[in-house]
């Protein structure tokens, strides 16, 4: 190519474009012959001096960086205003975002395009892109935990191969069908194949995100979705692998296929043994509940970089080696959940939008010319996506899982997000599509996600499953079978209240406990989460135990020592504290409890308030709305003593002060206190509040029951020298804070219901203090009465399927109020 053409230097033009433009004269009048094509950039142009001193910023690196980044973001964030309320996830609000700035809008003005994104911009941001997705890949191995395919039963092992097998098949034969039967463009038709691999695909990570997004990771379809996507994943780079071998060998060589298999197995096989045993090295030298040395973390991240540039010379995509290297690493705490601590945020805020954005940016729609070819991609992508929603259903069907839930899993299955994309851009990088294939392909997995989103959010409501069918409280409880509890823990310091609780709660032949302990563990550098039966093993001098077996070898002391009388079963649950509630609340349904106990986590400091954290609160709050039995939360001072172990080596004693206003909560506490008195070492003072108006209001109804239960309890507690009843008259809300004042360092638990109808003085109360304890929980448990004052604040069970009202199931008559003596 001749270059001969004459360019003009504007006086102000800076001195290092100058020197630029100089070199450029003098390369065309010397008739300088080039084999081919290319573009002239100014080069060490970096940082602008500014307009004053003559510089355009916009020929500068990093200014021009600067404006690119600034546009994304407004133009994004528009977007995810606009369409958050439709329940678009944020992947279409980028990809939207560039498609504005891109030559599909904006980018059609072409002296937008030049000085906003011009060709040496673009390579900026492709940089960043594409760095960005190895960081996304490598993080998204070290949360992979490659033994959930050990652990995954035969109905996810059957969807996974299924939900890659049916949809695939599918979409070839329909793709040779339209290749050998319509006409179409030589570009269109070659590429079909790739339609093919996209549709039939479902990436792990792409489910993970949209699981999490969506806030239904632990949920039921959330678990299995996570599954089997990971094993749809791998059978689909199998089948993909296989093809690109044979290719190769049909292109270039055998030879040459075997070269880079051998390369390929000695850079996977040196991070496999080596840099894992590396790892686990360093898993080992660093103490439980400590944080991970930063000299690991750097030599993680070096020999992220090295692996990428071997990969590289070797010619092994670096997506691969990145994976491969993030699945060496052992997930969740503490190397896993501190690499994604330290690096997660960074990534999944600036370097993913910035994937999504490079897609939108390189995106023209008017590049499409040809309906037919819209037509014949959609087709496939269309009976692709019926196929795998087919796949998915025939084996929940026969596990008979409700059809709404099959159904939104099938619908989850054929999400599309970071890996498709990234896939599209690398091929229309290396020339492999045309523009007009690649801009059909990008909006049609924008169009396939922005169906899946709110067409899950519309069918699956986790909390849906969590409604029982029959009353699962204390006050219904029979007696003569067992009390089925559940008790939540956070962490070890929430053991000791709980234990006394339950000790005091009376287990006995007639009515022993059947306990479920579930060990609540934030989801931390882990992509699925995780609820399994805890199984003891042998402690050996090498294996420590973890924090989870030492909170459940103490329950296992509780139960030994009980001698039959409380049957324990422990539970792990991994989960983001968004989403912790529906662990409790499966664990509640499944195991038909009766009432849950969970830690209301403060950190109390003596003399000082308390420091309320906001994530248990959320989670407290859900459980409370959600749970299908009663609940009761427990406020900890932390200065308990030793009662459920002092049991049988001398007569401790337990001091326990119920409130009772009235309502079906309070009922539900005095239910729990009913229990406790047959057992010898609890001391028991009920304190009814009445006043001349309404203390609380309520139907007539309630207010029976309310009669009814007070007198029953008083006559169960006749002659009982550990009871006392007090009745307290107030006038006032300061009445009945003095009373609670009176209570000082007196009992070892308070318990009060959660809930009290609206009336004068529960109003006037409102004011001194209200949350999601209620008000007088909340007044209980922020006031300071003794260090070593406890508060359970009990909920009775609110959902009830067919019941409007929760207490009609309770039969009530006027002479058996009189038997009582009223």
């Amino acid at each position: 190519m001749l270059v001969n053409e004459s360019h003009a230097i504007p006086p102000s033009m800076g001195g290092r474009e100058r020197i630029v433009q100089n070199a450029f004269q003098a390369a065309t009048q010397a008739h300088i012959k080039f084999e081919d094509s290319f573009t002239c950039h100014a080069f060490n142009l970096f940082n602008s001096k500014g307009l004053f001193l003559g510089d355009d910023p916009l020929n500068f690196s990093v200014p021009l960086i600067l404006l690119q980044l600034t546009l994304m973001s407004l133009f994004t964030g528009f977007f995810i205003f606009l369409l958050k309320p439709l329940g678009q996830l944020y992947m279409i609000s980028h990809i939207l975002g560039g498609l504005t700035l891109g030559p599909s809008i904006l980018g059609r003005d072409s002296e937008f395009a030049k000085r906003v994104f011009p060709p040496k911009g673009k390579w900026v941001l492709d940089t960043f892109a594409f760095f960005g997705l190895m960081m996304v890949v490598f993080l998204v191995g070290v949360k992979i935990d490659p033994t959930i395919i050990y652990r995954s039963g035969k109905r996810t092992l059957a969807m996974g191969v299924l939900g890659f097998i049916i949809p695939y098949s599918l979409a070839q034969t329909v793709a040779f069908i339209i290749s050998q039967f319509f006409p179409l463009d030589l570009d269109i038709s070659e590429t079909l194949p790739i339609v093919v691999a996209i549709a039939s695909m479902t990436a792990f990570p792409v489910i993970t995100c949209f699981l999490a997004e969506l806030q239904i990771l632990n949920s039921e379809i959330g678990r299995l979705a996570s599954s089997s996507s990971l094993v749809c994943d791998i059978f689909h780079w199998l089948v993909m692998g296989v093809q690109f071998a044979s290719r190769l060998a049909h292109k270039e060589s055998i030879g040459l296929c075997f070269e880079l298999f051998l390369a390929t197995s000695l850079l996977i096989s040196f991070i496999m043994f080596v840099v894992r045993r590396a790892a686990l090295w360093a898993i080992r030298h660093t103490p439980e509940g400590e944080p991970v040395k930063e000299i690991y973390i750097f030599g993680v991240l070096v020999t992220f970089l090295i692996s990428g540039f071997v990969g590289q010379v070797l010619g092994i995509h670096v997506y691969l080696v990145s994976f491969v290297l993030g699945l060496a690493i052992p997930d969740g705490p503490p190397l896993g959940a501190a690499l994604v601590d330290k690096i997660d945020c960074f990534v999944s805020v600036v370097f993913q939008p910035i994937i999504f954005i490079v897609c939108g940016l390189r995106t023209d729609v008017f590049a499409i010319k040809d309906l037919r070819s819209v037509g014949a991609i959609h087709l496939i992508i269309f009976v692709a996506f019926c196929g795998k929603i087919v796949a998915v259903l025939l084996p929940l069907l026969l596990c008979r899982m409700p059809f709404r839930d099959a159904l939104s899993l099938g619908f989850v299955m054929n999400c599309k997000g970071i890996v498709e994309l990234a896939l599209l851009i690398d091929w229309k990088l290396d020339n492999i599509m045309s523009e007009e294939f690649y801009a059909i392909m990008i909006l049609s997995v924008m169009l396939v996600t922005g169906i899946v989103a709110p067409v899950v959010k519309l069918l699956y409501d986790p909390s849906r499953r969590f409604l029982a069918y029959k009353r699962r409280t204390l006050l219904h409880h029979s007696h003569n079978e067992p009390l089925r509890i559940l008790a939540c823990i956070h962490k070890p310091d929430n053991v000791l209240a709980i234990l006394n609780l339950l000790a005091a709660s009376n287990p006995n032949l007639k009515s022993p406990i059947d306990l479920a302990v579930l060990h609540l563990v934030k989801l931390a550098g882990r992509a699925s989460s995780l609820l399994v039966v805890h199984v003891p093993r042998e402690n050996t001098p090498r294996k420590q135990p973890t924090e989870s077996e030492k909170i459940f070898n103490v329950f296992m002391k509780f139960e030994h020592e009980r001698g039959g009388l409380v049957t324990l079963c422990c539970y792990k649950g991994i989960s983001p504290y968004e989403t912790m509630h529906n662990d409790v609340c499966y664990m509640a349904l499944e195991n038909r409890v009766n009432f849950i106990i969970i830690p209301f986590q403060k950190k109390w400091i003596y003399g000082r308030k308390p420091v309320v954290s906001f994530p248990f609160k959320h989670l407290t709050k859900n459980v409370l709305e959600k749970a299908p039995c009663s609940v009761g939360v427990l406020v900890d001072r932390g200065n308990q003593q030793n009662f459920w172990c002092d049991h049988f080596n001398r007569e401790p004693i337990y001091q326990l002060a119920v409130f009772f206003f009235g309502g079906a909560d309070d009922r539900e506490a005095l239910a729990l206190a009913r229990r406790m008195l047959e057992q010898p070492s609890v001391y028991i003072t009920l304190v009814h509040f009445s006043s001349s108006t309404e203390i609380v209001a309520g139907t007539e109804r309630s207010k029976m029951l309310d009669t009814q239960m007070l007198c029953e309890f008083r006559l169960s507690a006749f002659r009982n020298e550990r009871v006392s009843y007090k009745e307290v008259r107030v006038m006032g809300a300061r009445d009945v804070l003095s009373t609670v004042e009176d209570m000082d360092n007196v009992s070892d638990l308070l318990m009060v219901g959660r809930r009290h109808g609206d009336s004068s003085l529960i109003s006037e109360l409102t004011k001194w203090k209200d949350g999601e304890l209620g008000t007088v929980g909340e007044i209980l448990a922020s006031l300071d009465i003794g260090a070593k004052t406890s508060v359970l604040v009990v909920q009775q069970q609110t959902r009830v399927w067919g019941l409007r009202d929760p207490e009609e199931s309770t039969q009530l008559t006027s002479e058996r109020i009189e038997t009582c003596g009223v």
